[in-house]
């Protein structure tokens, strides 16, 4: 099946599948009624302190590295392989609100449900 990654501004679609918000704090200005989020698994979203030395200039590559690490942690990683079924069930969108989904955890996390 497919994952994709999304912003959350962005209006449902059809083929959404499952809406799943990757992030740990909601996105601002967005009620829950609009956002349509099937799913919210803080557990899968990146520390606070990974978070902060990313957007204090880390480059993405280590982003990418530590990030996978604490999705190695079992309890991310039980996350991690729900998810995973969820794919196997049918599409599944990774809701950001990151300016920049491409290089973004949520990119790293759609990587890793697809292969």
């Amino acid at each position: 099946m497919s994952v994709r990654v999304r912003r959350i501004y962005q209006s449902p679609e059809p083929e959404d599948g499952v809406r799943v918000l990757v992030d740990r704090l909601w996105p601002r200005g967005l009620s829950k009624e609009v956002a349509h989020v099937d799913e919210w698994p803080k557990g899968l979203t990146p520390s606070d302190e990974l978070r902060r030395w990313f957007h204090a200039g880390g480059t993405y590559e280590e982003f990418t590295r530590r990030y996978e690490a604490e999705l190695a942690a079992p309890a991310a990683a039980d996350l991690l392989d729900g998810l995973r079924t969820s794919v196997r069930e049918g599409p599944v969108t990774l809701l950001t609100a990151s300016k920049t989904p491409d290089e973004s955890h949520a990119t790293v996390l759609a990587r890793l449900l697809s292969g």
